[in-house]
């Protein structure tokens, strides 16, 4: 079980997963005129958290939860290893289709890269923090597992539950937001605060949601989609100058 202090450590943004470079699709929306001031913050976070979050949110608990599965004490003590390799056997095959499945519902391909990208940063960062780990049972692509995958995975190594690991996921979705807005739009950072603090209940919702989604098999997990963003993230890619890559 993990300690307050080290779910505190996970949520918080200063990470080093490179979340700080990606305003989650923000700046193009600010760009196409639909993000403008507080107001239209509160309502593009609660979308993304809607959609985007609940997905995040649901697949980075059921990544923790196909990991976490351990053997029994006679498979540890060394008198199953059959048993030990179809365990691990067990935990790739449900990591490589909740990888497939949520390549599935990013039908953007700007998106899929930068998932992918955060992926790999996230993975780097728990081993680094956690050499005892093994991260070796997701799925070996070349451009790297998505990143709610990877969270599952540092969630088991830091010892959260799949409930932990969607409220650290539902809550990133919105806070990457929520800091560029302050440089993008120049909004007061303790109205923004104060905004964040509005939609915790609404953080800890979705989080629970996805969470209770997590038990059931991949192909039935949250397939919430938000085509604008999507039309966002395909645009901001193409631009030659952008404060953030996402």
């Amino acid at each position: 079980m993990a300690t307050p202090t080290m779910l505190l450590l996970l949520a918080d943004g200063r990470f080093p997963a490179g979340a700080h470079a990606h305003s989650a699709g923000l700046e193009a929306a600010v760009a196409a005129g639909r993000v403008r001031d507080l107001a239209t913050l509160g309502e593009y976070l609660r979308g993304r958290l809607a959609t985007a979050g609940l997905v995040a949110a649901a697949f980075a608990a059921a990544s923790c939860r196909a990991a976490s599965g351990s053997p029994g004490p006679s498979a540890v003590d060394g008198h199953r290893p059959a048993e030990l390799t179809h365990l691990g056997v067990a935990r790739r095959a449900a990591l490589a289709r909740l990888d497939a499945e949520l390549d599935a519902r990013t039908a953007s391909p700007a998106q899929r890269t930068v998932s992918r990208r955060q992926g790999r940063a996230l993975r780097r960062a728990g081993r680094e923090i956690w050499p005892q780990a093994t991260f070796d049972d997701l799925p070996a692509t070349s451009d790297g597992p998505h990143q709610p995958l990877v969270l599952g995975l540092v969630g088991v190594a830091a010892g959260l539950e799949p409930g932990q690991v969607a409220t650290v996921a539902a809550y990133a979705t919105v806070t990457g937001s929520a800091s560029a807005a302050v440089r993008l739009l120049g909004l007061d950072p303790y109205q923004v605060q104060a905004l964040l603090v509005r939609l915790a209940g609404d953080c800890d919702a979705v989080a629970a949601r996805a969470a209770r989604a997590a038990e059931q098999p991949p192909e039935r997990l949250p397939a919430a989609a938000a085509p604008l963003a999507d039309i966002h993230a395909e645009a901001h890619v193409t631009w030659e100058v952008r404060l953030f890559a996402s």
